[in-house]
């Protein structure tokens, strides 16, 4: 790391993106508010600091390299051992959300495609792999990775989609592999997943150029779980009546547990969220205005659809209060136990919902409607997650069955909305509204 490059980023953190930001604030000025939908409640106002707090990260990412070390992680990767090392992060899935939501999915990923990548491979990765060989994204730049650290517990995917990027940029790549849990988690599996991690421990240090420290590795550690402790308290004032905010919001808002965890801006966030939320609760302010029917999400947004659902459903009182994937980075935060800091990292990051069986998943969702006062559910049959579309049919109809709420499928995908039809999604909804409003 050279002097020159932390002196810059340094002065970037301190005034270059403060004047920016607030330059963009009087230009914001000048144009006035936007209209307000009279479907919503007021919206929340630590908005603004997410938006801040996201735009630092990217326009900070810029001056990263050679100040500090450049990790490339996928979400479900124990990012923790790398917060321990100073790694600046990117998150190429929170990357490939963003593109979806500014519509440039389709774009990008017929660069990869053009490159004879196919177009079933998914789409954060055909976006991933469009940026890298076009450099086109709307975070302005994205700094070169020194390293790249992927986790198969979300998905195969990643390995071969980090295996390129590997061989791209010619960097390391470390792999956190954990075995998919058909029942109880096995304790061979968590000695092996530990073994992993302190074998990958000096592969860390050689890309970060520092040694690990146990001690500030206990401190993020600590920190990254009081973080998902706070997410999962946001979420869980959603079974309020009415819900202070939707599961449409909590998407965007999502952003820092994701990309941030295990740094005091992301706890900082969702202290100023949580509170928020519970004055809204207790001043009975709704994040829609006429809540009357409450509603469960299954899979990952599609991304380049949020606004235009979220006013679809609001406009017939309808509100999301819950999804499997918001609650994905709060559901086995309990787990981690500073006592035994590796084992139960491997613990965390295993048990997560991707890589758990379909009867978990069940039991899963089926807590979450009685939890949440769920009237019915909407499941995202995503063309680019298959692992997350596995078996969505059957969760189905065993829960319409078992807990007599209506369900519909909506095929689409995460970014690419070249295979979105929107006339198929508005049939299936319409027969989804009247069996609601029939329940």
């Amino acid at each position: 790391m050279s002097l020159s490059a932390k002196a810059k980023l340094s002065f970037m953190k301190d005034l270059g993106f403060p004047a920016m930001l607030s330059l963009q604030k009087a230009m914001k000025g000048k144009r006035g508010p936007r209209k307000a939908n009279p479907d919503f409640g007021p919206p929340l106002k630590c908005a603004a600091r997410l938006k801040e707090i996201m735009m630092r990260h990217y326009y900070l990412a810029r001056f990263a390299p050679g100040a500090k070390p450049v990790a490339w992680v996928t979400s479900g990767a124990p990012v923790e051992l790398l917060r321990a090392l100073d790694f600046y992060t990117i998150y190429p899935e929170n990357h490939g959300a963003l593109c979806g939501a500014q519509k440039m999915g389709p774009e990008l990923c017929q660069v990869a495609e053009d490159e004879g990548y196919s177009a079933d491979l998914c789409s954060y990765a055909r976006v991933d792999l469009g940026h890298m060989l076009s450099g086109k994204t709307p975070a302005g730049r994205l700094p070169k990775p020194d390293l790249l650290f992927c986790s198969n517990n979300i998905c195969q995917t990643v390995v071969y989609w980090y295996k390129v990027m590997a061989h791209r940029y010619g960097v390391p790549l470390v792999m956190f592999d954990t075995p998919f849990n058909y029942g109880e988690i096995k304790d061979d599996d968590i000695d092996y997943m530990k073994g992993q991690i302190k074998d990958m421990i000096p592969v860390l240090e050689k890309a970060a150029g520092r040694s690990f420290d146990m001690e500030r590795f206990m401190a993020v550690a600590e920190l990254s779980k009081s973080t998902s402790e706070l997410w999962g308290l946001c979420l869980e004032t959603m079974k309020a009546k009415p819900a202070p905010m939707t599961i449409f919001d909590a998407f965007v808002h999502l952003a820092p547990v994701v990309s941030l965890r295990g740094l005091p801006v992301a706890r900082e966030y969702y202290e100023i969220l949580y509170a928020e939320l519970l004055e809204r609760v207790r001043a009975g302010i709704g994040a829609i205005t006429n809540e009357r029917k409450r509603l469960m999400w299954d899979n990952i947004a599609i991304w380049y659809k949020v606004r235009d659902f979220s006013e679809l459903f609001a406009a017939r009182g309808m509100n999301f209060v819950a999804a499997t994937y918001t609650n994905a980075w709060a559901e086995t935060i309990q787990h981690l136990d500073m006592s035994r800091p590796f084992e139960s990292l491997a613990k965390t990051y295993s048990l997560v919902i991707l890589n758990n069986n379909l009867e978990h998943r069940l039991n899963l969702m089926a807590k979450m409607v009685e939890d949440y006062a769920v009237d019915g559910l909407v499941v995202h049959s995503a063309r680019s997650c298959k692992p997350y579309s596995l078996g969505q049919y059957d969760l189905k109809r065993i829960l319409s069955e078992r807990l007599g709420i209506p369900a519909v499928v909506i095929e689409a995908d995460i970014t690419d909305y070249r295979y979105f039809s929107e006339e198929q999604a508005l049939t299936r909804l319409e027969a989804f509204f009247e069996a609601l409003e029939a329940a």
